[in-house]
This record gives C-alpha cells, sequence and structure tokens, in this order.
C-alpha cells in the first residue's frame, strides 16, 4: 500500500482523521499543531452557590477560631480542628481561594470525612477525622524541613498533595509518595505567603481530582469511604479563604 492509499485509509477513522490532519499540517506548514485551550473552572454556572458560614458547623474548634467577614473566611489555626458541612455529600465539584499568613502554615480540604470520625471528635477525641485530604501547605514548610534534614522531603510537597487519613482508603494517581498512599502533584504551582492560591476540588464516584491555579495535577481513586463531610482544617497557623463555592452533583 503506498503513502496515499495509507493515509486515505487512516482517514476513515476518527482516529486516522486526527493523524491524518497533524501530519498535513505538519507536512505543509512546517509547524506543530496549535495547543489545546484550557479550560477555567470559577464556580459559575448553572447549579454552583456560594458556601458560607450557615453552610457550616464547628466540630473541635473554639468559637472564634473562624470568622467570615467581608466575603473572607478568617482561621487562627488555633486550636487543630475542622469545621464541617451540614450535611454529608457524595459527589460534588468544589473551588475556593486561600493564602496562608504565616511561614509554613498547614491547613487542608477534607473530603468525605467519615460520620464515625466526626462524631469522635465532637466527643473530645483526636484531632483530625478520617477521609481525603487535600492539603494547603504553604511553601515555608518545604523550606524548612530542607534546612533541618539536609535534603528535600520524599514524603510530602506543598503543592497539592492528595491522600488519605486514618483507615481511609485511597488508590494514588501517580507520582506517588514512597509509603504508597499520597498523590504527589504532577507540577509545583503553589504561590508563596500572602498569595492568593486557587483550588478546584471534584470528587465524583469515589474519584477525588484536583486542579491547583488551572492546572490538575493530583488525586486519586477507588476511595473508601466516598461519601461523608466536607471539612475546612485549622492546623496550628492562621489562613484565609474565600470565594468558597460548590455545585452538588447526582
Amino acid at each position: 500500500m503506498n503513502r496515499s492509499s495509507f493515509l486515505t485509509l487512516l482517514s476513515l477513522t476518527g482516529l486516522g482523521f486526527a493523524l491524518f490532519t497533524n501530519q498535513s499540517f505538519s507536512d505543509h506548514h512546517g509547524e506543530a499543531a496549535p495547543a489545546l485551550k484550557k479550560a477555567v473552572i470559577d464556580g459559575t454556572g448553572q447549579g454552583w452557590r456560594d458556601l458560607t458560614e450557615a453552610d457550616f458547623i464547628n466540630v473541635n474548634c473554639k468559637p472564634d477560631t473562624w470568622t467570615w467577614k467581608d466575603g473572607v473566611v478568617h482561621c487562627t489555626g488555633k486550636p487543630v480542628g475542622v469545621i464541617r458541612s451540614k450535611e454529608q455529600i457524595k459527589n460534588f465539584e468544589m473551588v475556593c481561594e486561600w493564602k496562608h499568613k504565616k511561614h509554613a502554615g498547614n491547613s487542608g480540604v477534607f473530603v468525605w470525612a467519615s460520620q464515625a470520625s466526626i462524631d469522635k471528635l465532637a466527643a473530645g477525641k483526636g484531632a483530625l477525622p478520617d477521609g481525603i485530604e487535600v492539603q494547603v501547605l504553604d511553601l515555608g514548610y518545604e523550606t524548612n524541613w530542607e534546612k533541618q534534614k539536609g535534603e528535600p522531603s520524599d514524603w510530602f510537597t506543598s503543592h497539592g498533595d492528595v491522600f488519605p487519613t486514618g483507615p481511609a482508603k485511597m488508590k494514588p494517581f501517580p507520582p506517588v509518595a514512597p509509603n504508597g498512599r499520597r498523590s504527589f502533584p504532577t507540577k509545583n504551582l503553589t504561590k508563596g505567603i500572602n498569595e492568593w492560591n486557587h483550588y478546584y476540588i471534584r470528587a465524583i464516584n469515589g474519584e477525588v481530582r484536583l486542579w491547583v491555579n488551572g492546572e490538575e495535577v493530583s488525586g486519586g481513586t477507588n476511595c473508601d469511604p466516598a461519601n461523608g463531610y466536607l471539612c475546612l482544617e485549622s492546623e496550628g497557623s492562621p489562613i484565609e479563604f474565600k470565594n468558597l463555592r460548590i455545585r452538588v452533583l447526582p
């Protein structure tokens, strides 16, 4: 079969058409095919709504740990604990912006936090729930580790790790931490202290995916539990959130 016949055959299928188009573009123009445009998820559109103070219940923080003012959620970081959604949520999309106010700050968003773990926290047992954590970590946390240990960390990053906590389970997307439980980000996109970062979290049918500042970087599948509470974490240092929005899915 000659080249002309082969390309004609390929063009009869979707894949062949794509290959034919790319080949022709390269042959005739000497240029690479244009890059695909990126989608932007900003929390607007049908089904999206604001997450407000009225949507959350304090589990094991102090009354003044979390305050809501002028569209910004302020967290003191003390004590370590969480606030949770009023209802359990199975499938949803969420967007938020966050910035740490202190070097090496630590926080997180918990997806599908279990009822049993929330009940224990409310009873004064433990500090954080069992579920899937989407980490919110300042770049200074890694910097401090390297200064103390003399080498980069091999078990966490500051760019959007996703991992199960307690008895929860998840099959992490690669790259995977040495312990096999944590999904590391494919890119380092987190901005530093006092700069706003954007998270888009998609949690559907036992699969969690995270976009950091517009690009998908980490996640996992086969999550257990795959239904539970959405939580915001207080973990030792001040942090702010804004533009918290959610779209609950079937």
